[in-house]
């Protein structure tokens, strides 16, 4: 059936010229909009065809009044990081509102620079009735946004796990950072390293913690040290550049480097680079993120790729089926991110993505409420 649109200038369809044009009552346009299931199949299918021939869209405000919804999900919006690579979280942000679009919500995003602003914008969208539901980002230790949220009875999921409290009884999504590092400290391993450094994040940061184990728990399992091959700063290209300086400048330098995030990675390659060595031969370089910049430099980015279209869809679908009563339990999604191997690892030209399943039976994702929570991880004097 082809939709008839009203033509530019013409007076907007409403509930009653829709009615007076199908012959119908206001009533059962309005059950052929909100409630087909009280229509007779015929009934039903004579209303819609003359809501599409004029072309009415009803209000979503009056909608939103009568069944108490607006289909607006609330997300912040993180600024990019000026002293990094950027890009990652523009394309989850993307992800992010091509699922909800799809479920026909929208996304509302705000700015907060701090979890107590956050929290500020949180009470005045729940007064407004501005929203459904949220998605948090950024979640961390001593994290008092989800707790503030569920004490209030606000629906809401979270992108990254709530780290510190793994009883939390709200739903989560994250990718398995640590799983991701292991795969990086494998690669380099099969390719003959012993030496490999690790680039980190100041402790006490979840994402970052995570990723640490998994290069620290590899380390131990390929029976290398660890000694002497760790290094820790907030992140950036200048924390890695400087960071790999010092590992560089060590009397045992590390072979390969293993960072958390392709920030750090960038600023290993320019540390590298300001010794005329090569990045990939003298020292192979794997990054987190597999941010855009990754492919463009040269030597190509190894990588570890983060699922971002499934951690949208999953968030959303989580949320979407808490609002709609249809979730029994919170859920506790882990997903599996893939190393994308290039030149900086010692590839050959063109991209290579490993994951665990090239060495491991293929794993699904985690949908369990006995994932396992890191403890803040505690680090050796040695590490």
């Amino acid at each position: 059936m082809v939709r008839r649109l009203p033509a530019v200038g013409a007076k907007r369809a409403t509930i009653e010229t829709v009615a007076r044009h199908s012959g119908f009552s206001r009533q059962t346009i309005s059950n052929a909009i909100n409630a087909p299931d009280r229509l007779r199949p015929e009934t039903l299918h004579k209303a819609l065809k003359a809501i599409d021939e004029l072309g009415y869209r009803p209000s979503q405000a009056a909608r939103s009044l009568r069944i108490d919804a607006t289909n607006v999900i609330g997300c912040r919006l993180l600024p990019s990081n000026h002293g990094g690579t950027g890009g990652v979280l523009d394309g989850w942000f993307h992800a992010i509102c091509a699922a909800a679009r799809s479920s026909s919500y929208d996304v509302l995003t705000y700015a907060a620079s701090t979890d107590d602003e956050e929290i500020e914008v949180f009470d005045d969208l729940l007064r407004r009735r501005a929203v459904d539901g949220f998605v948090l980002t950024n979640t961390h230790y001593l994290d008092p946004r989800p707790a503030w949220l569920h004490e209030r009875r606000a629906t809401f999921v979270a992108f990254g796990r709530p780290w510190g409290a793994p009883n939390a009884p709200h739903s989560w999504v994250d990718v398995d950072g640590a799983s991701g590092t292991a795969d990086a400290v494998a690669h380099l391993a099969d390719l003959g390293h012993s030496r490999i450094g690790f680039l980190g994040l100041t402790k006490d940061k979840g994402v970052g913690d995570d990723r640490y184990q998994g290069w620290a728990s590899a380390m131990r399992n390929h029976g290398l040290s660890t000694k002497g091959l760790v290094a820790r700063a907030e992140d950036g290209i200048a924390s890695g550049r400087a960071l790999t300086g010092k590992l560089l400048d060590a009397p045992e330098p590390p072979t390969g480097l293993v960072c958390v995030s392709d920030s750090m990675a960038v600023g290993a390659v320019r540390a590298v680079e300001d010794r005329g060595l090569l990045p990939g031969q003298d020292l192979c370089i794997i990054g987190f993120d597999d941010s855009p910049i990754a492919s463009l430099l040269r030597p190509g980015l190894s990588s570890v790729r983060q699922p971002i279209v499934a951690v949208a869809g999953e968030l959303v679908g989580a949320l979407l089926a808490e609002l709609s009563d249809n979730s029994p339990r919170p859920s506790r999604i882990l997903l599996s991110p893939r190393l994308v191997v290039r030149a900086s690892s010692g590839a050959p030209p063109g991209d290579t993505e490993l994951h665990k399943s090239e060495r491991e039976p293929a794993s699904t994702p985690t949908r369990s409420v006995g994932v396992t929570q890191l403890p803040r991880p505690e680090f050796s004097a040695n590490a």
